[in-house]
């Protein structure tokens, strides 16, 4: 079967999943039935019912309501369509599965066991959470979401972490989240009711995207519901597979996506990553006049100062080496980035190594 591409496919997640071809997925978004196991209706203080999530598809109990049951049948459920996922995902791609204490942690052994090795756990911290109106347990303000690639040894996994960086302030781009739930116009109603009961924040599926996929990139969501992953996909130009076994949720999730529309220019979506650019060595600033021998270079505080050579070698105290090593040493640290620790100054204004770095690298694609 050829790659759906831009499609809702409905039916079994397992059973869809098996028919796309093996290797063709770079990115898998999953938020599978969280397995609540929620014992009576919930009221609010003023006896309102809490519209909570009792659909049958969050089921998992067999007969008799034995708790240890509905694990084992769930566990089941979480090995089918994991294992149908990982055939499908490249083997330089990326899964992420969210999940509430309820379900995650049986969700990060079994993927565990599988063979998917974890490259993070990201924490995404509620900042209008539902209190907990019985009062008998700390208000549950965060769900967790587990970013793995296909193996131990994966190569070549898209993270990219300058955009990251960049999202977050020019700080580098922590494993806590603090997005608000999915409220107000962005969340989808139907007969003046939430047409899906967990819909998910665009900003989160915003934030996983940019962080792990490329323009062009294929996400998959095994379990689309109202169809928040494909919606921010197309916005970014990515493309997508959704999946989802409900008409009613599937109807709903083609009717937003196709109200959304794709980049004017993808350029705009391109990730830039310093990673992918042309190398240039330090010598190069100097053979090029940007950089004179004899000049002096300094920490963003001056606590340390070295000497430039022709060769492109730092002296600084005793020492002599690469940018890099001189400022590993001189900080008793074990690495050093030396094109952002060591700064020069120019006209009374005071730039890390790494600005004259991009000058060059911009010369090179000009005569490209």
């Amino acid at each position: 079967m050829k790659l759906p591409l831009d499609t809702v496919l409905i039916g079994d997640t397992v059973a869809e999943m098996n028919k796309l071809p093996e290797c063709s997925v770079d990115v898998i978004f999953a938020d599978p039935p969280y397995n609540l196991q929620l014992a009576g209706e919930l009221r609010r203080p003023n006896n309102t019912k809490v519209d909570g999530v009792d659909d049958a598809w969050d089921q998992f109990a067999r007969e008799g309501g034995d708790p240890l049951s509905s694990f084992s049948a769930y566990d089941a459920f979480t090995r089918e369509w994991l294992a149908a996922a990982r055939r499908i995902l490249k083997d330089n791609g990326s899964i992420w599965v969210i999940g509430s204490y309820h379900n995650i942690f049986r969700v990060g052994t079994i993927l565990q066991d599988q063979g998917f090795w974890v490259l993070n756990d990201i924490v995404w911290r509620k900042t209008n959470p539902m209190p907990n109106f019985r009062g008998t347990r700390f208000t549950n303000a965060h769900e967790t979401m587990i970013w793995c690639s296909k193996t131990k040894d994966a190569k070549g996994v898209t993270f990219n972490y300058e955009a990251m960086k960049t999202l977050n302030d020019d700080v580098q781009m922590r494993s806590d989240w603090t997005i608000p739930l999915c409220t107000g116009h962005e969340r989808i109603k139907k007969d003046g009711k939430k047409a899906h009961p967990t819909q998910k924040p665009e900003a989160l599926l915003y934030r996983v995207l940019l962080a792990s996929t490329k323009p062009g990139d294929v996400v998959l969501d095994p379990f689309l519901g109202s169809g928040t992953t494909a919606a921010v996909a197309k916005k970014m130009g990515r493309h997508f597979v959704g999946i989802e076994r409900d008409k009613t949720y599937a109807r709903v999730a083609k009717k937003r996506i196709k109200k959304v529309q794709p980049p004017q220019d993808e350029t705009d979506f391109n990730i830039l990553s310093k990673r992918t650019e042309p190398r240039v060595p330090f010598g190069t600033l100097v053979e090029r006049g940007l950089i004179e021998p004899g000049q002096k270079l300094f920490d963003t505080r001056k606590r340390f100062f070295a000497r430039v050579r022709a060769d492109g070698t730092l002296i600084s105290e005793g020492r002599r080496g690469s940018i890099h090593k001189i400022g590993a040493e001189l900080q008793g640290a074990p690495a050093c980035n030396g094109w952002t620790f060591w700064h020069y100054e120019k006209e009374g204004r005071t730039q890390p190594l790494d600005h004259l770095r991009q000058v060059v690298r911009e010369g090179m694609k000009e005569t490209a």
